[in-house]
C-alpha cells in the first residue's frame, strides 16, 4: 500500500494506491509521499481539480465493497462536473431504495474523485462523510459552480 498526502483548499487529503489502482481518499495526513505512476497521476489530478483546471478524473479506481456499493459509485462517477442529482435519481436508475443509496454514498471510499458531494437529498442539501461535513460538501459544490447560497 502506497500513500501520498496532498494539501488542498478542502483540507489535507491522503491518497492510497494498491495494486495499480486508487483505493481510498481520506482527510488527514500520514506524512508519506510514496511514489508510483498511478499515485503520481492521482496527486497531479487532485491538485489540478483543486486549482480549477480539471473537471473529470481519469484514474484507475478500485472500490472495495459489495456489487451494490460499486454500482452506486459508478453512478456517482457519471455525474457531470458542476451538476447534482438526488439519491432518488440514483435509486431509480438502480431500482433500489433511496435510503440504501444514501448509505452507499456515505460509504464511498474515494470521495472527491468519486463525486458523492454531487448527490443531494430530495429536499436539497444533505450531509457529507468527509471532514468538515456539509460545509466541505458546500465548498466542493461551490468550487464546481454547482451550488450557490
Amino acid at each position: 500500500m502506497k500513500q501520498h498526502d496532498v494539501q488542498t483548499q478542502f483540507g489535507n487529503l491522503t491518497l492510497t494506491e494498491e495494486d495499480g489502482a486508487i483505493v481510498r481518499l481520506t482527510w488527514g495526513t500520514t506524512g508519506r509521499a510514496d511514489r508510483s505512476a498511478v499515485l503520481d497521476a492521482a496527486v497531479d489530478q487532485v491538485r489540478a481539480y483543486d486549482a480549477g483546471d480539471l473537471e473529470r478524473f481519469d484514474l484507475p479506481l478500485k472500490v472495495r465493497g459489495s456489487d451494490f456499493q460499486r454500482d452506486v459509485c459508478d453512478a456517482m462517477s457519471d455525474i457531470p462536473f458542476g451538476e447534482t442529482i438526488t439519491y432518488g435519481d440514483i435509486a431509480k436508475m438502480l431500482d433500489v431504495p433511496a435510503q440504501a443509496v444514501g448509505q452507499a454514498c456515505g460509504g464511498n471510499p474515494i470521495p472527491i474523485i468519486i463525486p458523492c458531494h454531487r448527490v443531494m437529498g430530495a429536499k436539497g442539501l444533505t450531509g457529507f462523510s468527509g471532514a468538515g461535513g456539509v460545509e466541505t460538501k458546500v465548498a466542493l459544490l461551490r468550487h464546481e459552480g454547482g451550488f450557490l447560497i
